[in-house]
This record gives C-alpha cells, sequence and structure tokens, in this order.
C-alpha cells in the first residue's frame, strides 16, 4: 500500500475576494462547509465527496464545485491518493460577476457537483493561473475575464427555497450563528426550535447535514478564518472565536481544511 504525504497548501492570491488552495494527498477531510463558493480540478487520483447534491466521484479532469454553505466531506478512491487545486470565491465577488454574465442581479449556484468539460477544466487552469501569478493578477483584467469564462459554463439561478430549513430549525441555527462564541445547551437550543432535545438533534442533522455542535464548531472555524485573514495573531484568534487556545485552534482548523492557521496566515499576508 502506497499512501501519499498530507500536502495541502493554501496560496496567495492579490485580488481580493480569492483564495487558492493546491492538494496532493490520500487523507480524508470530514464534513464541513465553506463561506465562499468553490470551484477545482482534479489533477491526478480520484476522490469520492457526498454533499446535499448527492454521492459524486471525481477523477481526473473533472471540474468539482461547493455552493457557501454546503456539507461536504472528501475521501481517496485508491491508496495512491488524488491532487487536486481549488479556488475559493467570496459570494460578492461571484454575484457581481454573475450580474453582468447572466444580465440581471439573482441568487445563483452551482447545480452540478461533477462535470467532466475539457473546456471548463482549461478555464479552470487558466483562471488558477492568473489568481496566483503576482505579475498577472495585479493587472487584474486577466483574472476578472477568466473568471467570467470559466463562471459563465457553471453558474445557474437558484430558487428562492433552496435552502430554506423548517422554522423551528431555522431558529435554532439563527441562536448558533447569532452567538457561535457561548455553546448553549441542547435543551436551550430544544427551547428556540420548540422541539424535544432528540427531536432538535434529528431534526438538525437532517436538515443541515451537521449536528448542533458541529455546525457550532463550524461557524467558529469559519470566524477564525476571517480574523486570521484580517491579520489577528493566531493566539488571538483563538481566544476570539471560542477555542479553549491555539493548538486547539490548529487541531482542528487542519483537520478540517488540511492545512495550519499559520499557513492560512502566510497565504495571506
Amino acid at each position: 500500500m502506497s499512501l501519499r504525504p498530507f500536502f495541502v497548501q493554501p496560496l496567495a492570491c492579490v485580488q481580493t475576494g480569492i483564495e487558492a488552495m493546491v492538494a496532493d494527498t490520500s487523507c480524508s477531510f470530514a464534513r464541513h462547509t465553506h463561506d465562499d463558493f468553490g470551484i477545482g480540478l482534479i489533477y491526478r487520483g480520484a476522490q469520492r465527496s457526498l454533499s446535499g447534491r448527492g454521492l459524486v466521484e471525481a477523477g481526473p479532469g473533472d471540474i468539482i464545485t461547493v455552493n457557501p454553505g454546503e456539507v461536504h466531506d472528501g475521501t481517496p478512491l485508491g491508496d495512491d491518493g488524488r491532487a487536486w487545486r481549488m479556488l475559493y470565491l467570496q459570494p460578492k465577488l461571484v454575484a457581481d460577476l454573475a450580474q453582468d454574465i447572466l444580465g440581471h442581479q439573482l441568487q445563483v449556484e452551482f447545480v452540478q457537483p461533477r462535470l467532466a468539460d475539457h473546456r471548463l477544466s482549461q478555464a479552470f487552469a487558466t483562471a488558477f493561473r492568473t489568481s496566483v501569478d503576482i505579475a498577472v493578477a495585479n493587472t487584474s483584467l486577466a483574472t476578472e475575464q477568466s473568471l467570467m469564462l470559466l463562471l459563465e459554463g457553471l453558474l445557474q439561478p437558484r430558487p428562492d427555497d433552496r435552502y430554506a430549513f423548517p422554522a423551528s430549525i431555522a431558529r435554532a441555527r439563527e441562536r448558533l450563528d447569532d452567538a457561535p462564541l457561548v455553546a448553549p445547551t441542547l435543551a436551550e437550543l430544544a427551547d428556540a426550535a420548540a422541539l424535544s432535545r432528540y427531536q432538535l438533534l434529528r431534526a438538525f442533522a437532517q436538515a443541515t447535514g451537521l449536528t448542533p455542535h458541529a455546525y457550532l464548531i463550524q461557524r467558529r472555524l469559519q470566524q477564525a478564518r476571517r480574523l486570521i485573514a484580517s491579520g489577528m495573531p493566531l493566539v488571538e484568534t483563538a481566544a476570539a472565536t471560542g477555542f479553549a487556545d491555539q493548538s486547539h485552534l490548529t487541531r482542528l482548523f487542519r483537520r478540517t481544511y488540511g492545512f495550519t492557521p499559520g499557513a492560512y496566515a502566510t497565504a495571506k499576508r
């Protein structure tokens, strides 16, 4: 059995609203979410991913996508792992580009979690290069152009009720969103949802794809990413986002995203 080393590296991007990552590993990623739209390209090997859009297997040359807030995981197919690259685009950037592409303002989403399309693969490779190449990205023209040519083949209007939650679960979710630093008890969340603790636990997981505690951790990690990107020191970030200490933040951050908070901070400088 040949297990490849764990290599996941965030890269610096000049243009605001874009993050890039390269990875080559046989490790799996637990269920998690991102605040941003994610677009990737598998270069070697294959992986299986389960999300709200179903179970998907992707191989070399395939485009993979994830929507903001979409719970997903990632498992390699085979002992040699897989190599891929990702671009993460902030919703505001996507909304601005989508308005130009579609001709009017709409809520948009990626409908297909996997696409086997050579033209899109080439468009991704160009968009990735222009996003991380400092000499090119400083002009912004090449980056914006390449992103538009990529997104035009991926974005679709999103129905208003696509991610609607039952009112009871929406109340519990809002409780966690509004105060992620203050961990409520299961009973407090159940009271907010007007459900029993067991009903809340099962209904929340069914609606969101995560247990309440796992959802809370994701919200804290997303806030930690924002604070690190803003330049806050890691020790202060850990305290500000509800983690016991920096090592606790580092452990969960790396388990979720594949790289350490320190590596992320370096890429954002």
